[in-house]
């Protein structure tokens, strides 16, 4: 079978970068590339010729959603999750700053991205909580700046059958409708209000999956 739609997989560690490539081998994820370079050092022309793109990837969790909420490995969705310890209650360097001045901030690495290639959906999730309302609003300000209509909220784990309440901020964004053609229907698709594509049934069908 000739695959004609890849993914771009970015993930530092090389051992969680193996368990990448071992799920793409077996068909459980999006089949594509991973890419083991620090995200500060991609460039969009990097990623031309990918369908869909999957930063701090771990193990595939994000593509393997996309698959269970209905969207198609040839959709140009992206997945973002930027890594927490600046705006966790549980950082432990950099205790004086102010999560964007830390170097662990990669939102700047990711946003310029984001803005070259301009996927048509983008989710991630982060910490909670009220020390993470500065990456939200960064977030949305970059986002809703370059086009996309943004749509957030926090989830609980224990919503979703899991014995801890551990809360994450999900959030999606979307650049309005272009390209919705071909995606399932009773996923939402066509809604009046693009920027809740998909409804709260989809961004829970996302979070539920392992």
């Amino acid at each position: 079978m000739i695959v004609t739609h890849r993914a771009y997989y970015n993930e530092i560690d090389p051992h969680v970068a193996q368990w990448l490539r071992n799920l793409i081998a077996r068909g459980l994820i999006a089949p594509g590339d991973v890419d083991e370079r620090s995200i500060v050092d991609v460039r969009p022309s990097d990623l031309a010729g990918y369908t869909q793109c999957h930063f701090f990837a771990g193990i595939g969790g994000w593509s393997l959603a996309f698959r269970r909420a209905g969207i198609p490995d040839s959709y140009p969705a992206w997945s973002a999750s930027c890594p927490c310890p600046p705006w966790s209650r549980a950082r432990i360097w950099h205790q004086d700053t102010a999560g964007r001045r830390d170097a662990r901030d990669l939102w700047p690495a990711l946003f310029p991205l984001i803005r070259d290639r301009r996927p048509v959906l983008l989710y991630g999730e982060q910490v909670a909580g009220n020390k993470v309302e500065p990456w939200i609003s960064r977030t949305k300000r970059n986002l809703k700046g370059v086009g996309y209509v943004v749509d957030g909220r926090p989830l609980k784990a224990r919503d979703y059958g899991s014995p801890q309440g551990r809360e994450r901020f999900y959030f999606s964004a979307d650049l309005g409708g272009e390209g919705r053609q071909g995606l399932v229907p009773s996923r939402g698709v066509g809604e009046a209000r693009p920027w809740r594509w998909g409804g709260e049934t989809d961004l829970r069908a996302i979070a539920k999956a392992p």
